[in-house]
C-alpha cells in the first residue's frame, strides 16, 4: 500500500496543482489579454462543456476495454500537445477552438484515476480522502507560489507554467499500474439512472457545481476589485484549500459517524451560507476568512461523500459512473455556473450574482435530502 500510496498521491498532487493555476488566475490572464466579463465566462465555461462530453466517452472505453490507466495515461499526453498552442493565441475564436480541444483530453483523466484508486484501496475506500488531500496540497503550493511571483512577474507567463504543470501530470501517470475490470454485466446502466436516488444525487452534484460558477469565475477580480492585492488573493485561495485539506484528514472519521448522504446534504446548507456571506461581506477580512473557510464543506466534504455515493450506486458500471459525476457536476453545472455568472455580473453585480449562486445551492440541497437508504449505507462506509 505504500508504494501504491504515493504513486497515486502525486498524480493528485500534479493535477490539482494544475487547478491551482488555472482556476484562480486564468480569469486574470484573459482580462490581460482584453477580453470582456461575458467573453472571459464563455471561454471559462468551454472547460466546463467539454467535460460533459469527454468523461462519459472516455470511460466508455474504459469500462469495455478494463485500460483505465492506459487512458489517463493518453488523455493526459494529448492535454499537453493541444494547450501548446495556447501559448500563441490571443483571439477569441482561436482561443475558444484550443481550450475545448485542450479541456476535451485534460477532463478524462481524473474520472478514471478515481477507479483506480478506489479500486486499489478495495475494503479500505473509506480512506480515499488521506490520497485526495495531496490534491488539496499541490492546489495550495501552485496557487501560493504564484500568487506571490505574480506580484512580480507579468500574468503573460501564466500559459507557460500551466504547460509545464501538465507534463507532470503525465509524467506521474506513468508509474501507476493498470486496474483492469471488464463491463461483462448483464444490466444496462440506464437500470441505475433511472433510481430516483440516483438522479436526485446527480441533481444535486449539478446545483452544487453551478453555484460554485461566480466563485471560480470571478472571485479573483472580485477581490482585485475590493482592492486585495494579487499576493492576499493567492493567499485567500490557498486558505480554502487548506481548509479543505483539514476536511480531508478526518472525513473517514465522519463517514463511520453519519452516512455519505447526510454530509453531502450539510455541506450544501454550508455552501449557501458560503455564497451570502461572499455576496455581502467580502470588504470585511474576517467574515473573507469565514468564506474561504467554508470551502472545506462545499468541496471537500460534499466531494468525499459524492465520490462515496458514486462508487457504491455504480458497483458494476465504476468508470462510467465516476465519469458521469465530472460530467453532470463539473461538466453541465460547471458550464452553466460560468454561463450565468458571467451574464449576471456583466449586467447587474457581484452581490446579486453571489446572492444567486446560494439559491442554486439551496435547491441542491432540498434535491440531496432524497438521497437516502441505500443499502451500502447501512453497513456503514468501512465494510467491504
Amino acid at each position: 500500500m505504500r508504494v501504491n500510496y504515493w504513486r497515486l498521491s502525486q498524480f493528485y498532487f500534479f493535477y490539482f496543482a494544475s487547478l491551482g493555476v488555472l482556476v484562480p488566475f486564468w480569469s486574470l490572464y484573459l482580462d490581460h489579454l482584453h477580453f470582456s466579463a461575458l467573453e472571459i465566462g464563455q471561454l471559462i465555461s468551454t472547460l466546463a462543456i467539454s467535460k460533459i462530453i469527454a468523461p462519459y466517452i472516455w470511460g466508455w472505453i474504459a469500462d469495455h476495454t478494463g485500460y483505465h490507466i492506459r487512458i489517463v495515461q493518453i488523455t493526459s499526453l494529448f492535454s499537453v500537445v493541444c494547450f501548446a498552442p495556447l501559448l500563441y493565441v490571443d483571439s477569441f475564436w482561436w482561443m475558444l477552438l484550443f481550450m475545448f480541444l485542450f479541456s476535451f483530453f485534460w477532463n478524462a483523466s481524473l474520472p478514471q484515476f478515481e477507479v483506480v484508486t478506489l479500486a486499489q484501496l478495495g475494503k479500505e475506500k473509506f480512506r480515499y480522502s488521506q490520497i485526495r488531500l495531496w490534491g488539496s496540497l499541490g492546489f495550495i503550493a501552485a496557487v501560493t507560489i504564484l500568487g506571490a511571483l505574480f506580484v512580480r512577474v507579468s500574468i503573460e507567463w501564466l500559459p507557460s507554467f500551466l504547460i509545464g504543470v501538465f507534463t507532470l501530470i503525465w509524467l506521474s501517470s506513468l508509474p501507476v499500474k493498470e486496474y483492469r475490470q471488464h463491463d461483462r454485466s448483464v444490466s444496462h446502466i440506464l437500470s441505475v439512472l433511472r433510481t430516483p436516488q440516483v438522479i436526485a444525487l446527480l441533481l444535486s452534484c449539478f446545483f452544487m457545481q453551478a453555484s460554485h460558477g461566480p466563485y471560480y469565475t470571478f472571485y479573483s477580480l472580485f477581490m482585485e476589485g475590493l482592492e486585495y492585492s494579487r499576493f492576499s488573493i493567492g493567499l485567500l485561495w490557498s486558505l480554502g484549500v487548506l481548509a479543505e485539506v483539514v476536511l480531508f484528514l478526518f472525513m473517514f472519521r465522519l463517514l463511520k459517524y453519519k452516512p455519505a448522504s447526510y454530509w453531502l446534504a450539510l455541506a450544501l446548507v454550508l455552501t449557501t451560507v458560503r455564497w451570502l456571506l461572499m455576496a455581502w461581506y467580502s470588504e470585511i477580512i474576517v467574515l473573507v476568512i469565514i468564506t474561504q473557510c467554508l470551502h472545506a464543506a462545499s468541496f471537500g466534504m460534499f466531494h468525499a461523500a459524492a465520490i462515496h455515493l458514486i462508487h457504491d450506486f455504480f458497483p458494476q458500471h465504476r468508470g462510467r459512473g465516476q465519469a458521469l459525476y465530472a460530467s453532470v457536476s463539473f461538466g453541465a453545472g460547471g458550464a452553466v455556473g460560468s454561463l450565468y455568472a458571467g451574464s449576471l455580473w456583466e449586467r447587474y453585480s457581484p452581490s446579486l450574482t453571489f446572492t444567486a449562486a446560494a439559491l442554486i445551492a439551496l435547491v441542491g440541497f432540498l434535491v440531496a435530502l432524497m438521497v437516502r437508504n441505500h443499502p451500502a449505507e447501512s453497513k456503514g462506509w468501512g465494510s467491504a
